[in-house]
């Protein structure tokens, strides 16, 4: 399908329910999933324009750590994010899928995923986030991660790309390529990652499903 042409309602239902397919699959089989160009180009490009066109003041220093622990560590990661919380009108589509997705995952794979929480990441030319867990078992409630990529005309050159540490001990690895539209799934707590440093601005999604973790009728917010 030419990624520039006009998609209809349905056909927007089609290309989502192939990779939904696909994404239930591989994360059955081997806890990841990586989909290059997979995302739906109708909102795929509302994505792009939209984060292109965001200032970068609108962009925070990233920090790691959650609540009280949260704090800013230069030596770990370089990246600045911005939430997304439904305000515009790509980020609304986003949340839309992403919900559309949560349920496809828990019909079929039985997941138990409760909410999601997600924000657009920008890496500038050197930026990294060094080897390291969404999740510890026993210690938080990730369930499931998600990134998309929103670079057009990406190239191994450009450098950025995501390393995921496969293997019992991590003894494998597996790169991919940021190029737009590229979608990846993987188990929050089984898969250490990094991000290299990439020489041009990078720009993605990252999210996280998470399950209820709350506590005497007490709601675990998403952050």
């Amino acid at each position: 399908m030419n990624s520039n042409a006009k998609l209809s309602d349905k056909d927007g239902m089609d290309w989502d329910q192939a990779l939904f397919d696909a994404m239930a699959r591989n994360l059955e089989e081997k806890g990841f999933s990586i989909h290059p160009l997979a995302l739906n180009p109708r909102l795929t490009h509302a994505l792009e324009h939209h984060v292109q066109s965001m200032p970068l003041q609108r962009f925070d220093p990233a920090g790691i750590g959650r609540d009280q622990k949260h704090r800013l560590n230069d030596f770990v990661r370089t990246d600045e994010i911005a939430w997304i919380t439904g305000e515009s009108e790509a980020g609304r589509q986003w949340l839309a899928w992403a919900a559309n997705l949560q349920k496809y995952l828990n019909r079929r794979l039985m997941l138990g995923l409760f909410s999601f929480e997600s924000h657009f990441a920008h890496y500038a030319p050197g930026a990294f986030y060094k080897k390291h867990r969404d999740a510890f078992k026993g210690e938080a409630n990730r369930v499931l991660s998600l990134v998309v990529y929103l670079n057009p005309s990406w190239s191994a050159d450009d450098g950025g790309e995501l390393v995921l540490y496969l293997g019992v001990n991590g003894e494998e690895t597996l790169k991919v390529v940021p190029g737009l539209g590229t979608v990846v799934a993987f188990l929050s707590e089984e898969f250490p990652h990094e991000v290299l440093p990439s020489r041009r601005d990078r720009y993605s999604i990252a999210g996280w499903y998470r399950i209820n973790a709350s506590v005497g009728n007490r709601i675990d917010p998403p952050r």
